[in-house]
């Protein structure tokens, strides 16, 4: 998937803005609140229906208007053109358009627009909570496994469900609660099943690209499936059963998985630096990437903010060049002319400069 031209509409500081993206690297220009990652941050809304700065929707809305739209015009892999829309209001409803199809089902949007993003905060994947991880493995597993969608569906559902009857005391093991019981248990050993084989298949990947970027270091990967590993998932509740009911709430299953990196086992956070985590996330979102690529015989669409933050000028270009090479289509953002020289080097750019909202193209 290409985004070949894209409009938002009273979006934070941006009243109307049309981008003519390249379908390989556009490089977006302009000081700090010039609405640079206002740019990024609507075209995510597409990937994901939903902001990476913030959670409430009605704050990314242009003051004095009711509501903001962000639509797209997209090229596929097979030659297709197809357009792509969302808007939201301020009383939080949403509209999805696909080729002039109106629907409130974002799942069938986000299908469509595999995004990947890459910030100053992206460090979060590896310093931040296992939910961001598992995000990481399940975004990977959303446009790939169409199973997963449904079985991740379920648990959750069946998971709160579950934790309702524990907070009120019930019994569980009742037989009218058997069948939920069963169809948690079902749903949960797919989703760990999945995720396990995600893991095995981006490992290659990611080591590959780490002796790239990081060439003095080993980091190994450990995935945590959330129960202890030598149990089933039916053995692992039926051992926090107790305990789950003293709490309230379920203490084990996919929900708490996890994925662990070491450094001479030593935990990755502990033993990199900043701008080093920094390079092993970039890592992490490049083999997906690939991983991606080569599952679906699709590209993603990859976001970069602020790419001179915390990273040197060698690795921003071996990042982006990196990234370039797998056919992705990339849309950075930079402050200053100097954090972005090396573009000079790739051909099929477009470079564009914001300031105070306005967008504007310039000539290479």
């Amino acid at each position: 998937m290409k985004l070949a031209q894209v409009q938002i509409t009273n979006f934070r500081n941006i009243s109307t803005a049309c981008l003519d993206l390249s379908p390989s690297l556009s490089v977006i220009r302009g000081h700090n609140g010039s609405g640079k990652s206002s740019l990024l941050e609507a075209i995510y809304y597409l990937g994901f229906g939903r902001s990476f700065r913030t959670s409430k929707h009605e704050s990314v809305i242009k003051d004095d208007q009711s509501s903001f739209s962000v639509f797209a015009r997209c090229n596929t892999e097979t030659d297709q053109h197809i357009k792509v829309g969302l808007s939201r209001s301020r009383i939080n409803e949403v509209t999805c358009n696909i080729n002039g199809e109106h629907s409130n089902r974002l799942a069938d949007l986000v299908s469509l627009v595999p995004v990947q993003l890459f910030t100053p905060q992206s460090t979060d994947l590896l310093v931040g909570t296992p939910s961001e991880r598992r995000r990481f493995i399940d975004w990977g597993l959303f446009h790939v496994e169409h199973s997963f969608r449904l079985h991740a569906r379920s648990y959750l559902s069946l998971l709160k469900q579950r934790n309702a009857l524990l907070k009120q005391g019930q019994d569980i093991t009742k037989p009218e609660h058997t069948f939920w019981s069963e169809q948690l248990i079902s749903a949960a050993e797919v989703i760990d099943a999945c995720r396990r084989q995600y893991i095995e298949n981006i490992l290659p990947y990611f080591k590959s690209i780490m002796a790239q970027f990081l060439p003095e270091f080993s980091v190994e990967i450990a995935y945590h499936r959330g129960w202890e590993k030598q149990l089933t998932f039916m053995e692992a509740l039926a051992k926090k059963r107790d305990y789950d009911y003293k709490v309230g709430y379920t203490s084990v299953g996919p929900h708490k998985a996890d994925l662990r990196l070491k450094v001479n086992n030593v935990s990755a956070q502990e033993m990199l630096s900043r701008g080093q985590l920094r390079m092993t996330v970039a890592a992490l979102q490049l083999a997906q990437t690939q991983l991606f690529a080569d599952q679906t015989q699709r590209q993603s669409i990859f976001l970069l903010d602020d790419i001179g933050a915390e990273l040197d000028s060698i690795r921003r270009e071996k990042f982006l060049t990196r990234l370039l090479e797998t056919n992705t289509q990339v849309v950075v953002t930079a402050i200053v002319d100097e954090q972005i020289d090396f573009v000079e080097n790739y051909n099929d750019k477009k470079m564009f400069h914001v300031e105070h909202g306005i967008v504007k193209e310039e000539s290479n």
